[in-house]
Protein backbone atom coordinates (compact mmCIF):
# COMPACT_ATOMS: atom_id res chain seq x y z
CA UNK A 1 0.00 0.00 0.00
CA UNK A 2 1.56 3.29 -1.14
CA UNK A 3 0.35 6.47 0.51
CA UNK A 4 1.43 10.04 -0.20
CA UNK A 5 1.78 12.45 2.71
CA UNK A 6 3.11 15.89 3.60
CA UNK A 7 5.41 16.32 6.56
CA UNK A 8 8.91 15.76 7.89
CA UNK A 9 10.26 12.37 6.84
CA UNK A 10 12.71 12.45 9.77
CA UNK A 11 9.69 12.16 12.09
CA UNK A 12 8.43 9.06 10.28
CA UNK A 13 7.61 5.99 12.35
CA UNK A 14 8.57 3.69 9.44
CA UNK A 15 11.12 0.99 10.16
CA UNK A 16 13.29 2.22 7.29
CA UNK A 17 13.85 5.44 5.35
CA UNK A 18 15.16 5.30 1.78
CA UNK A 19 16.63 8.21 -0.16
CA UNK A 20 18.68 8.79 -3.29
CA UNK A 21 22.34 9.83 -3.34
CA UNK A 22 25.45 9.54 -5.48
CA UNK A 23 28.06 6.82 -4.79
CA UNK A 24 30.51 9.46 -3.50
CA UNK A 25 27.97 11.88 -2.02
CA UNK A 26 29.01 14.50 0.53
CA UNK A 27 25.57 14.56 2.20
CA UNK A 28 25.54 18.36 1.95
CA UNK A 29 22.13 19.01 0.32
CA UNK A 30 18.48 18.19 0.96
CA UNK A 31 17.44 15.12 2.90
CA UNK A 32 21.00 13.74 2.91
CA UNK A 33 22.17 16.83 4.82
CA UNK A 34 19.36 16.43 7.35
CA UNK A 35 20.29 12.77 7.84
CA UNK A 36 23.95 13.71 8.28
CA UNK A 37 23.01 16.30 10.91
CA UNK A 38 20.65 13.96 12.80
CA UNK A 39 22.85 10.87 12.58
CA UNK A 40 26.55 11.84 12.25
CA UNK A 41 27.51 8.17 12.54
CA UNK A 42 25.63 7.48 9.30
CA UNK A 43 27.90 9.78 7.34
CA UNK A 44 31.05 8.52 9.08
CA UNK A 45 30.11 4.91 8.29
CA UNK A 46 29.23 5.90 4.71
CA UNK A 47 32.68 7.45 4.16
CA UNK A 48 34.29 4.25 5.44
CA UNK A 49 32.06 2.16 3.16
CA UNK A 50 33.07 4.29 0.14
CA UNK A 51 36.76 3.62 0.73
CA UNK A 52 36.28 -0.14 1.06
CA UNK A 53 33.52 -0.96 -1.45
CA UNK A 54 33.69 1.66 -4.26
CA UNK A 55 29.93 1.48 -5.00
CA UNK A 56 28.42 2.08 -8.42
CA UNK A 57 25.16 3.78 -9.45
CA UNK A 58 22.11 1.53 -9.34
CA UNK A 59 22.96 -0.18 -6.06
CA UNK A 60 22.21 0.46 -2.43
CA UNK A 61 23.87 0.60 0.97
CA UNK A 62 21.98 0.15 4.24
CA UNK A 63 22.92 1.77 7.53
CA UNK A 64 21.44 0.70 10.87
CA UNK A 65 21.29 3.08 13.80
CA UNK A 66 21.61 2.16 17.46
CA UNK A 67 17.82 2.51 17.80
CA UNK A 68 17.23 -0.11 15.07
CA UNK A 69 16.22 2.49 12.47
CA UNK A 70 17.56 1.76 9.01
CA UNK A 71 18.49 4.23 6.30
CA UNK A 72 18.69 2.82 2.79
CA UNK A 73 20.98 4.87 0.59
CA UNK A 74 19.98 4.34 -3.03
CA UNK A 75 22.68 5.21 -5.57
CA UNK A 76 20.35 6.95 -8.00
CA UNK A 77 22.83 9.65 -9.07
CA UNK A 78 26.02 9.52 -11.05
CA UNK A 79 29.17 10.06 -8.97
CA UNK A 80 30.97 13.39 -8.90
CA UNK A 81 33.95 13.48 -11.29
CA UNK A 82 36.27 14.29 -8.35
CA UNK A 83 36.01 14.71 -4.60
CA UNK A 84 35.47 18.47 -4.79
CA UNK A 85 32.73 18.46 -7.45
CA UNK A 86 28.97 18.12 -7.01
CA UNK A 87 27.45 14.70 -7.73
CA UNK A 88 25.94 14.07 -11.13
CA UNK A 89 22.23 13.86 -11.85
CA UNK A 90 20.05 10.81 -11.28
CA UNK A 91 18.90 8.64 -14.16
CA UNK A 92 15.74 6.62 -14.67
CA UNK A 93 17.91 3.56 -15.28
CA UNK A 94 19.69 3.98 -11.92
CA UNK A 95 16.38 4.56 -10.11
CA UNK A 96 14.92 1.43 -11.72
CA UNK A 97 17.90 -0.71 -10.62
CA UNK A 98 17.84 0.78 -7.10
CA UNK A 99 14.13 0.13 -6.63
CA UNK A 100 14.48 -3.44 -7.85
CA UNK A 101 17.26 -4.02 -5.30
CA UNK A 102 15.26 -2.26 -2.60
CA UNK A 103 12.27 -4.53 -3.22
CA UNK A 104 14.44 -7.63 -2.80
CA UNK A 105 16.15 -6.25 0.30
CA UNK A 106 12.79 -5.41 1.95
CA UNK A 107 11.56 -8.96 1.35
CA UNK A 108 14.80 -10.58 2.57
CA UNK A 109 15.01 -8.44 5.71
CA UNK A 110 11.26 -8.65 6.38
CA UNK A 111 10.95 -4.88 6.72
CA UNK A 112 7.51 -3.86 8.01
CA UNK A 113 7.30 -0.27 6.69
CA UNK A 114 9.21 2.18 4.50
CA UNK A 115 9.28 5.96 4.10
CA UNK A 116 10.88 7.75 1.16
CA UNK A 117 10.81 11.19 -0.44
CA UNK A 118 9.90 11.82 -4.06
CA UNK A 119 13.00 9.90 -5.02
CA UNK A 120 15.65 11.49 -7.27
CA UNK A 121 13.60 14.64 -7.89
CA UNK A 122 15.52 17.13 -5.74
CA UNK A 123 19.27 17.22 -6.27
CA UNK A 124 18.84 14.22 -8.62
CA UNK A 125 16.90 16.42 -11.05
CA UNK A 126 14.32 13.90 -12.32
CA UNK A 127 10.64 14.57 -12.97
CA UNK A 128 8.39 12.85 -10.38
CA UNK A 129 5.93 11.89 -13.11
CA UNK A 130 8.67 9.65 -14.58
CA UNK A 131 9.85 8.26 -11.24
CA UNK A 132 6.43 7.64 -9.65
CA UNK A 133 5.50 4.72 -11.97
CA UNK A 134 8.78 2.97 -11.06
CA UNK A 135 8.01 3.35 -7.36
CA UNK A 136 4.55 1.90 -7.97
CA UNK A 137 5.89 -1.02 -10.04
CA UNK A 138 8.69 -2.03 -7.67
CA UNK A 139 7.22 -1.18 -4.28
CA UNK A 140 3.46 -1.31 -4.86
CA UNK A 141 3.35 -5.12 -4.74
CA UNK A 142 4.92 -5.23 -1.28
CA UNK A 143 2.40 -5.94 1.46
CA UNK A 144 3.71 -3.27 3.81
CA UNK A 145 2.96 0.43 4.28
CA UNK A 146 5.04 2.54 1.89
CA UNK A 147 4.89 6.25 2.71
CA UNK A 148 6.01 8.74 0.06
CA UNK A 149 6.70 12.16 1.51
CA UNK A 150 5.48 14.27 -1.40
CA UNK A 151 5.85 17.63 0.31
CA UNK A 152 8.40 18.45 3.00
CA UNK A 153 7.28 20.43 6.05
CA UNK A 154 9.94 20.83 8.73
CA UNK A 155 8.87 19.52 12.13
CA UNK A 156 5.43 18.33 10.97
CA UNK A 157 4.56 14.72 11.74
CA UNK A 158 2.54 13.13 8.95
CA UNK A 159 -0.32 10.69 9.43
CA UNK A 160 1.15 7.37 8.31
CA UNK A 161 -1.63 4.80 7.95
CA UNK A 162 -0.77 1.26 8.93
CA UNK A 163 2.52 2.06 10.65
CA UNK A 164 2.87 1.09 14.30
CA UNK A 165 4.81 3.59 16.41
CA UNK A 166 8.31 2.51 17.31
Amino acid sequence: MIQHVSGDILLSQAEAIAHGIAPNDHFDHGLALSLREDWPALYKDFRHYLHTAHPKPGGLWVWSGADGRRVINLFTQEPAPNEHAHPGKASIENVNHCLRELHGWIETEKITSLALPRLATGVGGLDWEKVKPLVEIHLGALHIPIVVYSTYHTGMKAEEKGIVSR
